[in-house]
């Protein structure tokens, strides 16, 4: 079965007027995070027969909510995910990848793939974080918690 005939699959993500809007830049990461995750996902909410489903994210203090419906629109699930297990992770990450934008410019070839296996492991860090907050809620194979997180990211982003 191919991923798009899946019923266990995200076909829309939305965000939310909470997140707000930013730079040009920021805006373009986060549609190719949306992209990259439409593209290719495991989505399965707890109890729930099959989608594919809609994802609209908000934000509400700290907390990143998930209102899950189906592809016509029937509520499926809302879930309020903290942030805060996030923060580490991600300050890490941009941290990272800065070092990363940094050397391309002017290390070795082997100084840049060290930073990027870094970068990545804290990513996949990210993205098992994610997908322990998820579960029972929310079955997401390890390819879709890392756009998932991807996209966390992004919303952490200002440019």
């Amino acid at each position: 079965m191919t991923v798009a005939a899946s019923p266990h699959r995200l076909c829309d993500v939305t965000l939310d007027e909470t997140i707000g809007r930013s730079t040009p830049d920021v805006e373009h990461e986060r549609a190719v995070a949306i992209f990259d995750l439409l593209e290719e996902n495991s989505f399965a909410p707890a109890g729930h027969p099959g989608g594919p489903y809609r994802l609209k994210l908000s934000l509400v203090e700290a907390k990143l909510i998930f209102s899950i419906t189906t592809e016509d629109g029937a509520e499926v699930a809302t879930h309020i995910l903290s942030l805060t297990p996030f923060r580490r992770i991600v300050k890490d990450y941009f941290l990272i990848c800065e070092s990363y934008y940094q050397a391309i410019r002017s290390a070795t070839p082997s100084q840049i793939e060290a930073i990027d296996m870094g970068r990545r492991g804290i990513h996949n860090e990210g993205s098992q974080t994610l997908m322990d907050r998820l579960q029972g809620k929310i079955a997401v194979d390890f390819d879709t918690a890392r756009r998932l997180f991807t996209l966390v990211c992004v919303l952490y982003w200002k440019g």
